[in-house]
């Protein structure tokens, strides 16, 4: 009897029965369809070409459903598998708290979210429909598009997941509580919107990221918490798919410009310096809670990039590409200009960042996302380089070429330059002439905090009726704008901008609060940033100033906080706790300790031969002179092209030795007469990078048959036993060369405990010709990195060997 009322309960609450019927029956019309719109234009003689392009469309639009169907299967059932489950079947995408020890397990709070998440879908619909909503139709206003709104916001009964959970201890205030959690979040939610009488929705939405939670300030009485900060450090991963109307118009155009602002908008709302504030107590000021804290400015200077991937294709096959950058931090984003018809651009781009503060070297991250700009459809991703805010911090100037991520090669060309916040007049002065010699009119000296309490006694509109008002800050061209209240005439806003500034001494700050529904002006204010220098500790709090309007006293409550850009040189830091980060200084560090050794050697070889003396006298003689970081040996006695070589302790153990020769003090071939090639290895155990730095080559051999043909010789990485396009690797290639240098960095991403078991191949090759036929690859060098502590970073040369096909 049950099992019958069960299954009533299933025919009547489930359609899907005739929804698959009906889905039969639409595919089979669909086909036939199909099938007679091709027949018929055979039969009328058409040209069968114009068909290409639909055909084309449509398999696109299949395949890249698939594709998205495919990854939401496999993300819902992570959210909802146990941990035995997920470890087991997805080795390549574990959790944080495997990767990272003092991140926890957090199953518990799974459960209590699992419980609670009915819950959520009111506070999310208010959040959606009070925040987001309007960031998203402003957006689509620059389109032309307008009408957006959503309709209806359900988040489904898979919850949010949170992978991992950690919490600081350490250099944290006592006032304080820091926590960051890994979470995901791919459940079955049902969005419908309208953009205008276009009906859309969304499914599938994934989103995954770091967030950070903290908890301040800790009260002696209940709640304990004053109140709740959640944001994520750096842009999560969003996808979802859209449906209706919207999926219909799936081409490039519309449906790119809605998905991209949908994604940038809500990824904006959540990401620092926005980010979720909950009151708990009323005994805390929310201020205190929702105005920024910054804790310092980067400015970068994009330079140029080189050796990029070719994506437009020409008559003969590739030709270049149309690259530009775009430079993150968090949700703050910059863009470069476009050059054409080129792989190595010049930008010579200038901008500057507002660094919120924040713990751990490893979420602050600079992210440069280069692009091939493509006028007919989506652009095409040339790579990306990261770049810790913490490592410029520390050097307080960096100037290097970063090695591109997720591209096969390509290097970007940055200089960093931080600056502390200085509460001291007298610093204005010096950052003045700073920006003067830069010559460079974008860059500021000053950053001014503003925050936005409320206004009293606004005027109202439309007959008599209370305004939907918001309000616009800007200084210069830059423009900050507050959420809309509804129908009040005394607006509480509550939140907190940052202004970069160029001058305080001369910049303005205008104010104006407008209606939204007539785009009437209701209040407006100006003034002078230079009257903040008079203040102690160039700062005013919850003052209120009066709106410039002719019959109504309206005011209008705000706090202002001015900081001088101040540039301190760091201290000195030691080579052990040097990053490696800048090739240049890698260059020079090798340069020097190349430099020190032939000092060394020409002080202290014996004036006779070095063939004539015994392997252990010499030893003895020279050890003394170069001290515990290497020895030098003389080869075996014998010929007089004997040639010395430098053993430096592995940084392994001390068993294991690298035999390398001193590029100064021979012109060998190697062992194999293939030539030689120095490399720079480390793994940063932190960013769970394994990094390859190459640096040169020297005697590559001429073709024996053709002595005049110089090779074009380039390098290629593999690692092994993964031999696929995604994890090769390619130098640039240098014409008419036997000693070239390349000085290119890549990059790995791979755990500690995967990389003891791979293989590095390096395979030095040279360009084919049009009709070349048989192998280019000119001598190999495979490391066992199994035998070697990467962690400890070192620069080695290594003998070219013959190619092993296996």
């Amino acid at each position: 009897m049950e099992d019958k009322c069960e299954d009533n309960k299933i025919s009547k609450s489930n359609p899907w029965p005739y929804m698959n019927i009906g889905s039969l029956t639409i595919s089979f019309l669909t086909k036939l369809a199909t099938a007679g719109i091709i027949w018929s234009w055979g039969y009328l003689n058409l040209n069968i070409a114009w068909l290409i392009g639909p055909i084309a469309l449509i398999a696109w639009k299949t395949e890249r459903r698939k594709d998205n169907e495919l990854k939401l299967i496999t993300a819902q059932a992570s959210v909802m598998a146990k941990e035995k489950e997920l470890i087991m079947s997805r080795l390549d995408e574990l959790p944080s708290w495997v990767y990272f020890p003092d991140f926890d397990r957090a199953e518990w709070l799974n459960k209590i979210l699992y419980k609670v998440w009915p819950n959520i879908n009111q506070f999310a619909r208010e959040l959606c429909k009070q925040s987001i909503e309007p960031a998203i139709l402003e957006k689509l206003a620059e389109f032309k598009i307008k009408g957006f709104q959503f309709e209806r916001l359900v988040l489904g009964r898979i919850p949010l997941k949170i992978y991992g959970i950690k919490a600081y201890d350490k250099n944290t205030s006592r006032n304080e509580v820091i926590m960051d959690a890994d979470i995901m979040y791919a459940g079955d939610c049902d969005i419908t919107f309208s953009v205008g009488n276009i009906k859309g929705g969304i499914r599938d939405f994934q989103i995954r990221g770091m967030m950070r939670i903290v908890m301040k300030p800790l009260l002696p009485v209940m709640p304990i918490v004053g109140g709740v900060q959640a944001f994520f450090l750096n842009p999560p991963a969003i996808n979802f798919n859209l449906i209706g109307v919207a999926d219909v118009l799936d081409l490039p155009g519309f449906n790119e410009i809605l998905r991209k602002t949908i994604v940038e908008q809500i990824a904006a709302f959540v990401v620092l310096p926005n980010k979720i504030v909950i009151p708990l107590s009323e005994a805390v000021p929310i201020e205190s809670l929702k105005i920024p804290e910054p804790e310092g400015v980067l400015r970068i200077h994009v330079v140029e990039a080189k050796h990029l991937m070719k994506k437009d294709i020409g008559m003969l096959g590739k030709g270049k590409s149309d690259p530009y950058a775009i430079i993150n931090i968090g949700a703050q984003e910059f863009r470069t200009k476009t050059i054409d018809n080129t792989v190595n651009p010049k930008w010579d781009f200038w901008c500057e960042f507002i660094v919120e503060k924040s713990l751990g070297a490893y979420y602050n991250t600079v992210v440069a996302h280069l692009f091939d700009k493509d006028n007919a459809g989506q652009d095409d991703p040339l790579g990306r380089a990261t770049i810790e805010v913490s490592r410029v911090k520390k050097k307080g100037n960096i100037d290097t070429w970063i090695s591109l991520e997720q591209a096969k090669h390509g290097m970007i060309h940055l200089r960093l330059t931080w600056f502390q916040l200085s509460k001291n007049i007298v610093d204005l002065k010096a950052a003045l002439v700073e920006t003067q010699e830069l010559r460079v009119t974008s860059m500021s000296t000053a950053l001014l905090i503003l925050y936005i309490d409320s206004a009293k006694n606004l005027p109202c509109v439309r007959g008599n009726k209370q305004p939907d008002v918001y309000l616009e800050a800007s200084i210069g061209g830059n423009t900050k704008r507050t959420a809309t209240m509804l129908r009040s005439c005394d607006p509480v806003w509550e939140q907190g901008f940052t202004f970069l500034v160029s001058n305080p001494e001369t910049g303005i700050l205008h104010i104006k609060i407008t209606d939204e529904k007539t785009n009437l002006i209701v209040g407006e204010m100006n003034y002078n940033i230079s009257l903040l220098l008079t203040q102690n500790n160039l700062e005013i709090s919850q003052q209120p100033y009066d709106l410039q309007m002719a019959e109504v006293d309206s005011k209008l409550i705000l706090s202002m906080s001015l900081s001088i850009l101040k540039y301190e040189e760091p201290e000195p830091i030691s080579e052990e706790d040097d990053d490696d980060h800048d090739i240049n200084q890698l260059k020079k560090k090798i340069e020097r300790q190349e430099s020190n050794i032939s000092n060394t050697l020409s002080t202290s070889l014996p004036s006779s031969p070095l063939k004539r003396q015994s392997s252990k006298d010499s030893i003895n003689s020279l050890t003394p002179s170069i001290g515990s970081g290497a020895v030098i040996i003389p080869e075996e006695l014998g010929t007089a092209e004997e040639e010395l070589i430098v053993v430096t302790s592995a940084p392994s153990s001390e068993n294991a030795q690298l035999i390398h020769r001193n590029p100064n003090m021979t012109s060998s071939a190697g062992d194999a007469k293939l030539g030689r090639i120095q490399l720079s290895l480390r793994y940063s155990v932190q960013r769970q990078k394994f990094i390859i730095v190459v640096h040169k080559i020297a005697n590559l051999p001429l073709p024996q048959n053709d002595p005049h043909n110089i090779p074009d010789p380039y390098v290629k990485l593999y690692l092994l036993p993964d031999r696929h396009k995604e994890t090769k690797r390619k130098t640039a290639v240098m014409k008419d060369n036997c000693n070239p240098i390349f000085d290119e960095q890549f990059e790995y991403v791979v755990s500690q405990a995967d990389l003891n078991s791979r293989i590095l191949e390096v395979s030095v090759c040279t360009q084919k010709g049009w009709l070349s036929t048989g192998s280019n690859v000119m001598g190999q060098v495979h490391i066992n990195l199994n035998e070697i502590d990467v962690t400890k970073s070192f620069t080695s040369w290594y003998d070219l060997q013959p190619e092993t096909k296996d």
